[in-house]
């Protein structure tokens, strides 16, 4: 490196020594290291060290060298470096690099003349100056004169001016416009190429020549210039080359040239064309008005364009034109480029709206690009195309045809990606959100919400590919609407209030929440949460339990993203959601509809969870504004002069908020009643006639019944019950008005009277439970005991004869078409009350069974009956198949969105579509019938009978039939709904237990009702413990469901067996005892029904709270908000739960190795009775286990083999066993076992196989069992990975593997059809045969499969590759070689399997011809290469 500087050399050093590391040499004279100078030392100490390194004699590592100054005329010389002061110096320093370090890591710069411009150190500057600065006459030298014998030569223009015309700035316009060229020119640059252009234009042909003539002058090819070719003549050689492809191309059909491009394309890289395309591209804009006028002379010679035409025609079929000539193109490649957009015309000063004048500074010239936006839009492209487009919509939220052309003043046009098309894309909405201007954010809000509030009824479902909902999720907009809440514009924190509403609410769900509420244990519902996804932490494998993160620390570390991805609603409350809306509702005060969009947002926010509800109630100040604000104590009446406000008026939709609230627990009700006045506001809200409230008549129905149903929620827990006995005449009031409320018919009045009959079911179940609360505090003894409710049944007994007369009363009402939809509604609600009535009675001390008997039997002969022959019914029950849930598994045409972190109910329609809810289902109706008629037998047995009707009518048996068949799915949308069809099952099932032993007709239909217990019992929800373990106890074991046990069942299992045993020539004993197991079993159902509940006991306190909810023991219930949905309440394979148990038991933990003595007591019992109920289940419950894999089946029933090291030995055990592999590998079922299909809870059925295969080797004992479930595995149609196991690193079981073919079950060709192609087994099996391992006394089965496949493999005639011929051609050379003649002539006379045969197979008497000459021909080669 050269560095130049001023001054002395010291100063220098003294100065670079702080910027870059110089080293001098390492030691002097001396033997001593010189010093580094450093920054402190003074100008003595320099001189001291400069003149230690003099002495020393030691080279310098800088030399100086003069630079000659060329303008003083010195030479370059370095001797004269000392005699003048101002020369210039130059100073090269070893290893200082050519750069300083960069202290960033910027790419490094590259000079486009360094590599011209190479310097060395030792070079002197003058003498490269004098070799770059030469002589004119070296210049001239190099001079090479331009080939012109092929260019053309134009004569100038004569003109009649004396002289050249002066450029004026005027008309440059006329000029060739600089954007044409490249870059900027001059004025006069541009007036000489406007010449040539003129120039040019004189020399091209007139347009009567032919087109090949036009064709032949043409400029030449695009691609192809000649710079390349030597010669004088290279551009009229590039030309020559032109013109012989332009005839060419004369000569082709279109059809041909087609053909061609074609082939080219497919043959051409594809980044080549491009390149010749954009070529194209830049030869056509160059071109300019020159050659677009010269293809319209072209295509005019030709006659494409016909001027004798309409004018509309004649200017398409000219754009066309130049659009196919203009670009240098044959029509064939103008069809096959891609549609382009046709550019509109230039920007003209008579296009513009003001014309300039002259007066005007700088408004002179035009700038087109500039006036772009004023132009009209270009009509939207009507073309018809499959590939997806952009969704736009307008602000409404309606979804816009793509060509659609809507007028501009509808303000959906703007300057996007595509100005033409209205509306706007989900990304411009989401710009807009963000803008600066408010009414744009207003706007773009209201916009998302209306889109959402769309989306979320399924109206785009059809039209839109994915889900715009979660879409939307993913982009963000959670965190948008967040910040949108913080804005300081109230407008704009309304509109992000209203768009969280229409993500988080949907308002059919709520209606159809609200109409079901007044139903059999309607208050309950499930949790709102989305479906639990485990996610394995690799930081906590391998760890303790105890050093592994709960999984709260888990969340706590998660970010504000990854927990609204998961669950949206908690990502919310991460992020400060609650305080931010009580500020709203606080301080903002915002208009109605926010305020009402502030309060939904809160009630969905409590049905997430119960944590998500106290988050409401613990939110400092929150529920204090709501109910200061929005339920006051007093009010006044709205004046019309006042602006429009809810702020100091009750609201419903608050009153709502408090019953979710409530219903999320005991103690957020007992906070509700106690510290927030909510006792005093339903007084307040009660006690007057809706009509007396200074509110709007509707709004003050709507309050009242909010007001019904947040004290039945209370009075559902046993609390508020005070408030009955204050306001008992009010609530009597208000029933006496039962005839006025069917006259009206108004929907409102018809629900306050269904929430006030669901408030007094919820007291006479708190009030039926005094007595019991009484006589347990007393018991207790001063001990903590829950108090008992301040209303006794005393207080309800009066009820009971109003409501039955009520109920009469519109019973007969039913003939009356005005009033039958109103009385439709009320109906379940009075048979939900006296079920309540009635079963709490028969618990009472004061109960008196006769007159409650004749009670009864006029109830049922007066109203039951009645009412279930009516017309009206009987026509709802044919509505049955079409309103289940069960049997209609496919989903409604408009399905609505719902994203997997914000489950919904999918309620969207449900009052235009058939479904459990809608208006015409029979469900609510028939569920409340069922309730008293099971209360009713319960307690008056003798009038069963009169009930087989409902179970006996044709829509009920096809309905039963129709869910003997389903197989719902499980998903919050179908779940709430599901459970009360699950309701309507097991009240059929309970009414059929006591009518079966002593209905010969409905025992003629016991088989079905148990087939449809068994499918119910899988499908059960939780919640739902006690009605399961009720099944379990009644119905699913019952001997008098199971009518095949002692009709006959048996023995024609037994001729069946015996008939399919004479087909098959069989002589196993095992398949004659099928019919006397099942009639053992049959004896021990009630044996079988006690080990399957002692094996379900961990449910003990699920299956007690389900209990106090299902009968209404209101004071012990904790919570109506039912547990997480994160499946059914057994599951689909809990026939196995007592084999599954003792292996988790003891297989698992022990390796199999213990005995059955070593087990736990009772073991062998339990796993019998589970054989026995799988074998009676698979026999003549075969539809009941459907939903298990045959897979799983097997799987489980390996259990039997892995629990202990003999307990299959045990022969009730074995007995079983055989029955159940019997049938299980029967045709049909054996062909739909899969064992590549993983069983449910294992990673794959080979780690399960090798578990069985180590299990066989210890301790099998060569049990034929055993043996069998080992070779079940090893048919041919399964993989190969499972046979390698047996003959590689399992071989020695060969040695015990003794199942015969008579033995075995499953027919041999299984194992042997096809051919085996596995090359690394069939070597294992000629390596088990050769060897002695596999020997047919040892084991026939495989010892028959693996001579079939040698067999087959070195006689094949199949090409293969040269690894398996050569593999056939030894295997058969070693067979001829055997030493064993009987394994020689086993391999070599094999002919085909017969399971029959002693041997297992047939042999020919002597080798075939072809085989024959095959062996031959390989001995042959054998002795050619020995010779």
């Amino acid at each position: 490196m050269t560095v130049n500087y001023f001054g002395h050399e010291l100063d220098y050093l003294q100065r670079e020594m702080l910027l870059v590391p110089i080293y001098f040499n390492n030691y002097n004279g001396n033997n001593r290291m010189l010093r580094r100078p450093k920054p402190t030392d003074s100008e003595a100490d320099l001189l001291r060290e400069q003149e230690r390194f003099l002495t020393s004699g030691a080279p310098s590592a800088a030399s100086m060298v003069r630079r000659p100054d060329k303008r003083r005329g010195e030479a370059g010389d370095a001797e004269g470096a000392d005699s003048s002061e101002n020369q210039k110096d130059v100073v090269t320093i070893e290893d200082l690099p050519d750069q300083l370090p960069s202290l960033t890591p910027a790419p490094p710069k590259k000079s486009r003349f360094k590599a011209s411009h190479v310097t060395f150190e030792d070079e002197d500057a003058g003498e490269s100056l004098d070799r770059h600065d030469t002589h004119i006459s070296a210049v001239l030298s190099r001079i090479v004169e331009r080939d012109t014998s092929c260019a053309t030569i134009s004569l100038p223009v004569v003109t009649g001016l004396a002289f050249p015309k002066v450029l004026h700035r005027s008309e440059t316009s006329t000029q060739v416009p600089s954007s044409s060229s490249k870059g900027k020119r001059s004025i006069f640059a541009r007036q000489i190429a406007a010449q040539r252009l003129k120039e040019d234009k004189t020399l091209k042909p007139s347009s009567s020549e032919p087109r090949a003539q036009i064709l032949r002058s043409d400029a030449g090819s695009r691609l192809v210039s000649g710079e390349g070719l030597q010669g004088p003549d290279s551009s009229g050689e590039t030309l020559r080359i032109h013109q012989e492809n332009q005839a060419k191309l004369q000569a082709m059909s279109k059809s041909e040239i087609v053909e061609e491009q074609k082939k080219l394309l497919s043959q051409l890289d594809p980044r080549l064309v491009e390149f010749i395309r954009s070529r194209k591209s830049q030869s056509t804009v160059s071109s300019g008005s020159s050659s677009e006028h010269a293809a319209a002379a072209a295509a005019a010679a030709a006659g494409t364009c016909s001027e004798e035409g309409p004018p509309a025609e004649h200017t398409e079929s000219r754009e066309s034109c130049r659009t196919a000539a203009g670009s240098g193109q044959s029509p064939p490649e103008a069809e096959m480029e891609e549609e382009t957009e046709v550019k509109s015309p230039p920007f003209t000063e008579e296009d513009l709206p003001v014309k300039p004048q002259k007066e005007w500074i700088h408004m002179d010239t035009l700038e087109p690009e500039k006036l772009e936006w004023m132009r009209d839009l270009p009509s939207p492209r009507k073309k018809g195309t499959k590939k997806a487009m952009q969704a736009r919509f307008d602000f409404t939220g309606t979804l816009i045809p793509p060509s659609e052309d809507l007028p501009t003043h509808l303000g959906l046009h703007h300057h996007g990606d595509e100005p033409e098309r209205a509306g706007y894309s989900l990304q411009e909405l989401f710009l807009l959100s963000r803008s600066q201007l408010i009414q744009q954010r207003s706007l773009a809000l209201n916009t998302l919400a209306c889109i959402l509030t769309k989306a979320r009824g399924g109206v785009y479902q059809s039209v839109l590919k994915g889900s715009v909902t979660s879409t939307l999720l993913d982009a963000g907009l959670l965190f948008l609407l967040r910040f949108a809440l913080d804005d300081s514009i109230e407008g704009v924190m309304s509109a992000a209030v209203h768009a969280l509403k229409a993500l988080l609410v949907c308002a059919e769900d709520e209606e159809c929440l609200d109409c079901t509420f007044s139903w059999f244990r309607g208050l309950a519902c499930f949790p709102l949460l989305p479906s639990s996804q485990e996610e394995e932490d690799e930081e906590d494998e391998g760890l303790d339990e105890s050093m592994r993160e709960t999984a709260k620390e888990k969340e706590e570390r998660k970010s504000d993203y990854d927990v609204a991805r998961q669950d949206v609603v908690k990502g919310l409350l991460r992020m400060k959601l609650l305080p931010r809306l009580r500020y709203i509702l606080e301080v903002v005060r915002p208009s109605p509809r926010a305020v009402q969009d502030v309060l939904h947002v809160l009630t969905r926010v409590a049905r997430h969870s119960s944590w998500s509800a106290a988050q409401v109630l613990d939110c400092p100040r929150l529920m204090e504004t709501v109910m200061s604000e929005f339920l006051p104590t007093s009010w006044t009446s709205p004046s019309a002069l006042s602006p429009p406000s809810v702020y100091g008026r009750p609201v419903a939709d608050a009153m709502k908020l408090l019953r979710v609230l409530a219903t999320s627990g005991r103690h957020a009700c007992a906070r509700l009643l106690n510290s927030l006045g909510v006792r005093e506001r339903l007084s307040c809200l009660l006690s007057a006639e809706p009509s007396e409230l200074l509110m709007e008549p509707n709004e003050a129905l709507r309050i009242a019944t909010e007001a019904y149903r947040l004290w039945a929620a209370a009075a559902a827990y046993g609390q508020a019950c005070q408030l009955y006995i204050d306001l008992y005449p009010a609530l009597v009031r208000t029933l006496q008005a039962l005839n006025s409320i069917l006259s009206t018919s108004d929907p409102l009045q018809l629900h306050r009277l269904s929430a006030l009959l669901s408030l007094l079911t919820q007291v006479t179940h708190t009030a039926g439970c005094h007595q019991e609360l009484q006589a347990g505090m007393v018991r207790a003894q001063g001990e903590e005991s829950p108090p008992p409710p301040p209303v006794s049944w005393g207080h309800v007994t009066g009820l009971q004869p109003l409501l039955l007369g009520h109920l009469k009363g519109v019973v007969k009402g039913l003939d009356n078409p005005v009033q039958r939809d109103g009385i439709l509604t009320l109906i379940p609600a009075y048979l939900v009350y006296l079920q309540a009535h009635y079963q709490q009675l028969s618990r009472q001390t004061c109960f008196k069974p006769v007159e409650t008997l004749q009670d009864l039997e006029l109830l049922t002969s007066e109203v039951l009956l009645p009412l279930l022959c009516h017309d009206v019914v009987q026509n709802l029950m044919k509505n049955l198949r079409s309103s289940s849930v069960v049997c209609n598994l496919q989903s409604s045409p408009q399905s609505p969105e719902i994203a997997p972190s914000l489950p919904g109910l999918a309620c969207s329609g449900w009052r235009d579509r058939p479904g459990l809810a809608a208006p015409g289902s029979p469900f609510p109706l028939l569920t409340g019938l069922g309730l008293v008629f099971e209360t009713i037998t319960e307690i008056h047995k003798g009038l069963s009978r009169k009930f087989s009707g409902l179970l006996l009518s044709e829509p009920v048996i096809g309905y039963l039939r129709s869910c003997s068949q389903a197989t719902p799915t499980l998903s919050h949308s179908r779940s709430w709904l599901l459970r009360h069809e699950h309701h309507f099952l097991y009240l059929l099932l309970r009414l059929a237990h006591r009518l079966v032993p002593v209905e010969p007709e409905v025992a003629k239909h016991a088989s079905l009702y148990h087939q449809v217990a068994l499918v119910l019992l899988p499908w059960l929800l939780p919640g739902s413990e006690y009605l399961a373990h009720e099944l379990l106890s009644t119905v699913i074991f019952s001997k008098d469901f199971i009518s095949e046990g002692h009709s006959g069942g048996p023995e024609a299992v037994e001729l069946g067996e015996l008939q399919l045993h004479t087909q098959l020539h069989q002589t196993s004993p095992s398949l004659q005892t099928v019919g006397a197991l099942l009639r053992e079993a049959c004896t021990q159902l009630p044996s079988i029904r006690g080990c399957y509940l002692t094996h379900l006991a961990h449910l003990e306190q699920s299956v007690i709270t389900s209990r106090d909810l299902f009968l209404g023991r209101n004071p012990w219930i904790g919570s109506h908000l039912l547990p997480e949905l994160t499946g059914p309440t057994l599951p689909s394979d809990w026939p196995f739960i007592p084999l599954i148990g003792l292996y988790e038991r003891a297989g698992a933990s022990d390796g199999g190795g213990l005995a059955v003595e070593e087990l736990p007591h009772g073991s062998l019992q339990a796993v019998t009775h589970c054989l026995q109920w799988l074998l009676l289940l698979e026999v003549w419950r075969e539809e009941a286990l459907k939903v298990v894999l045959p897979v799983a089946k097997l799987a489980r029933l390996s259990c039997v083999f892995l629990c202990s090291s003999d307990l299959f030995l045990e022969r009730p055990v074995q007995r079983l066993t055989w029955g159940l592999f019997r049938l299980l590998t029967r045709g049909s079922r054996l062909d739909s076992l899969d064992l590549d299909v993983p069983p449910p809870g294992l990673a794959s059925f080979q780690d399960l196989y090798s578990a069985l295969l180590a299990q066989y080797e210890a301790v099998s004992f060569g049990d034929r069992l055993f043996g069998c479930w080992v070779l079940l595995p090893l048919q041919r149609r399964y993989r190969a990975s499972m046979r390698l196991a047996v003959f590689g690193e399992h071989v020695g079981m060969l040695r015990s593997l003794g199942v015969t073919l008579d033995q075995l079950s499953v027919p041999i060709e299984r194992f042997t059809s096809p051919p085996e192609d596995s090359l690394p087994l069939l070597r294992l099996y000629f390596r088990a045969l050769v060897t002695g391992t596999l020997k047919l006394s040892w084991c026939p089965v495989l010892y028959v499969v693996a001579v079939s496949h040698i067999n087959s493999f070195v006689f094949s005639q199949d090409a293969a590759v040269q690894e398996v011929e050569e593999a056939r051609l030894s295997m058969l050379r070693k067979i001829y070689y055997l030493t064993d003649e009987v394994l020689k002539n086993h391999l070599l006379l094999f002919r085909l399997t017969q399971q029959h045969l002693q041997l297992g197979f047939d042999m020919y008497e002597q080798l075939p011809a072809i085989r024959a000459k095959r062996l031959e021909t390989v001995l042959c080669l054998q002795d050619d290469s020995g010779a």
